[in-house]
């Protein structure tokens, strides 16, 4: 079996202030606090939603 890519994101900008569907695109990330790292299976999907929230957001590299 291929093995899964995945992406590891973490939240560098704050909620407050930001329309709601940034919030929600957030927390579908799993990240709800500064400094927070998720890692998610890196599919274009979840693509989209770390572009949407660029501002908000850095990618880890391991």
């Amino acid at each position: 079996m291929a093995e899964q890519k995945t992406v590891t994101v973490k939240q560098t900008g704050s909620p407050i202030r930001r329309k709601n569907d940034q919030r929600a695109t957030l927390v579908g990330l799993g990240l709800n606090r500064l400094g927070r790292e998720s890692t998610l299976e890196d599919t274009p999907s979840v693509r989209g939603m770390i572009a949407k929230v660029a501002h908000l957001t850095e990618i880890v590299e391991k």
